[in-house]
């Protein structure tokens, strides 16, 4: 079988120090001998990832970007530790190999786990598979069961209990990512005051607790190309924490552009969700709470905290490019995105008719 998702040429200044690191792998993973062939995956925003090929062994290898680091973020001790708690209990976690928190040896703390051998769904599903929407639609459901089943996890049995901050966790999000979106505001965007206002006023009295992924898209998946309703693995834990379930979900709608979707959203969009078969977003909810046995009559709250906290993403990024930290040509015109995001926002606000005390 080809290999459907593979790595490309290192990136130059993001090389690995072979030097320090050959010698740790043979004093902590003597099953992987000889020198590898090491390419690089696509990204670089986040963290780094490489598969390193021994011949009759890849492994994967993740390490934190160079640079000035947000407290808190890549934190690849915490994205290891996490997968290899919950693995027992999710089998669609990686099996994890290895973890240095020793800097001298690239830099950063990195680890390394097995392969998953499958494709991950990109832009556009791979032509090979040629599926037709009937495929289409049942690689769909399994996406959203697979996340169904990640937010059933018994969080004590994990052990994972301790990553959560408790109970508040809606207001926390929503307090932090308005005190984020603030501080990320250049002249050329929205305030963002209206939405802001409306999700403070607007957070519901329910909460669940779940273990979150944070992170939860198609492209985080792999699938197995001779069933592609199959999911083989649930990869990038890193913002992985215990939280509202429904919060998860609006999330990953915030990344989810269907077929009907204007040019602008079309335009952004880094996953096959519009292909012939996928569910709208409206189906997407609808068969999420249904399967879940969850009840939810108004979804709009959890939709526009998903987009607002995109908006939030986009523009600190912007933000990076606007006072020069980075001339990273991708974030100039993030701002343009960040406006369109705030009109997304205020036009579903608008829709719900849920008006803001404020």
């Amino acid at each position: 079988m080809s290999d459907l998702n593979p790595g490309g040429h290192v990136r130059s200044g993001e090389e690995l120090p072979l030097e320090q690191l050959l010698p740790w792998l043979a004093a902590n993973c003597p099953q992987l001998q000889g020198k590898p062939n090491i390419t690089q995956y696509s990204g670089g925003a986040s963290n780094w990832t490489y598969c390193l090929d021994f011949g009759d062994t890849e492994v994967i290898l993740r390490r934190a970007p160079a640079g000035k680091k947000a407290k808190g973020a890549h934190d690849m001790a915490r994205e290891h530790n996490i997968q290899q708690a919950l693995q027992p209990h999710f089998p669609l976690v990686p099996n994890m190999l290895a973890l240095c928190q020793d800097e001298e040896i690239m830099g950063s703390d990195f680890y390394l786990m097995e392969k998953v051998d499958g494709f991950i769904p990109r832009r556009n599903l791979p032509r090979s598979l040629n599926l037709n929407s009937s495929q289409t639609n049942a690689l769909c459901k399994s996406a959203i069961d697979t996340l169904i089943q990640l937010h059933q996890v018994d969080i004590n049995a994990t052990g994972l209990a301790s990553i959560g901050k408790g109970e508040g966790y809606i207001e926390r999000q929503i307090l932090g990512w308005n005190k984020r979106y603030r501080n990320a505001k250049t002249w050329n965007v929205g305030s963002g005051i209206s939405i802001m206002n409306w999700l403070e006023a607007n957070m519901p009295k329910t909460e669940r607790q779940a273990l979150i992924h944070n992170d939860y898209r198609l492209d985080n998946l792999v699938l197995d190309p001779q069933q592609p309703d199959q999911v083989l693995a649930v990869l990038d834990w890193e913002m992985a924490t215990i939280g509202d379930p429904l919060m998860d979900l609006g999330n990953s709608l915030a990344y989810w552009v269907q077929a009907d979707d204007d040019p602008v959203m079309r335009g952004n969009r880094r996953q096959p969700t519009s292909a012939p078969g996928m569910l709208t977003r409206a189906q997407v909810i609808d068969y999420y709470c249904q399967q879940a046995q969850i009840d939810c009559d108004d979804f709009t709250f959890y939709e526009v905290y998903g987009l607002f906290r995109l908006t939030g993403i986009v523009q600190q990024l912007y933000h990076r490019y606007h006072t020069k930290q980075t001339r990273n040509p991708a974030f100039k015109n993030m701002w343009l995105f960040s406006n369109y995001l705030l009109w997304r926002c205020q036009r579903l606000i608008k829709a719900s008719g849920r008006r803001s005390a404020a």
